[in-house]
């Protein structure tokens, strides 16, 4: 689809953290002409510069539903639910950022209530719109490893730098109650692994956290994940690296693909050669955001779309559940 085929007049995004920023602002960059309003989480504002907002409205009741074109749910994951049923009640289409729900029941009440109402939904895990997440998914279905065996996954980056100018003890990552601890606040990875390799289970687990942060949330996370197939998937994720880490790299018969998400490249080694198969220099990573919005837009007029669906998040969430029921409390470090 073309973007100057479809037009929007007025779109909300519920939440004023970064994530919403970033929707406000490519909302502008492919539409200039957009009227945004923007609905704080809490309900409240407090003298915060709200850029790329054309109006601010402080309660969902008091939007006018038959106006809005789409709607953007970029609050903290524990209010998802609530934020996007008000829309999805009223037909309006809906993205919701990931995860879609802190809890799998919320996921299944959303369902519900799109399927009730037929009106189109769509969750925003932007990693699959990577250029090199697009690339390893397509070596996989081309065979190139042949039979895989094995997944490693680690991501980690050091939670105060985030987000420099708030304290990382208040943030949403930090906060139980508002979804954070790493395997919510970092399920693209959760996410992701399911997409590329199929469903899994988990087979071991255990969760810590540090005197270094000393957070109410689970700081570090280590996973044993198995695919329906036998791929063995060793999962780690961290709030505390102090240089941001984020690989996948894949066993297989005929080599290994390494995946490095941040400089957007992949490797394949074999027995013969080692080879850069992807490599994007100066690579934009608003390009994924931009890319998701088109999509769902897509999703929104009946095009053809990759869009991630609440069934496909609904299994990430129920495998973060899984992932917490199973797991071991380290000891406090």
């Amino acid at each position: 689809m073309m973007m100057s085929e479809y037009h929007l007049e007025r779109v909300v995004v519920v939440g004023l953290g970064s994530i919403a920023l970033r929707h406000r602002r490519n909302l502008k960059i492919l539409f200039p002409n957009v009227f945004i309003v923007a609905v704080p989480s809490s309900g409240t504002i407090d003298n915060q510069i709200v850029d790329f907002a054309d109006q601010i409205i402080l309660n969902l009741s008091e939007v006018l539903m038959k106006d809005v074109d789409i709607a953007i749910i970029a609050s903290p994951a524990t209010f998802h639910a609530a934020h996007a049923a008000v829309f999805l009640h009223s037909g309006v289409p809906t993205l919701i950022e990931k995860p879609v729900t802190s809890h799998s029941q919320d996921v299944e009440t959303l369902m519900k209530i799109s399927s009730d109402t037929n009106t189109p939904v769509a969750v925003g895990y932007c990693v699959r719109y990577m250029p090199a997440a697009v690339r390893v998914k397509k070596l996989l279905e081309q065979n190139t490893l042949g039979c895989v065996y094995n997944a490693s996954v680690n991501v980690g980056q050091y939670l105060p730098d985030w987000r420099p100018s708030k304290e990382y003890q208040n943030s949403v990552s930090a906060k139980k109650s508002l979804g954070g601890g790493v395997l919510l606040e970092l399920s693209h990875e959760i996410d992701y692994i399911q997409w590329l390799l199929g469903p899994m289970e988990v087979e071991y687990a255990q969760l810590r956290s540090t005197s270094e942060l000393d957070l109410e949330v689970e700081e570090l996370a280590d996973v044993i994940l198995v695919s329906e197939t036998g791929i063995v998937c060793s999962i780690h994720m961290d709030f505390l690296q102090k240089k941001a880490l984020r690989t996948c790299s894949l066993i297989g018969e005929k080599g290994r693909l390494d995946w490095d998400l941040l400089s957007n490249t992949v490797q394949l080694h074999t027995r013969e050669r080692s080879i850069c198969l992807f490599a994007e220099v100066n690579w934009d990573s608003n390009q994924m955001y931009l890319s998701l919005l088109k999509d769902f837009l897509n999703l929104v007029v009946g095009q053809q779309n990759s869009t991630i669906d609440l069934e496909q998040a609904a299994r990430t969430v129920g495998l973060i559940e899984s992932i917490k029921s199973n797991a071991i409390q380290g000891v406090r470090q």
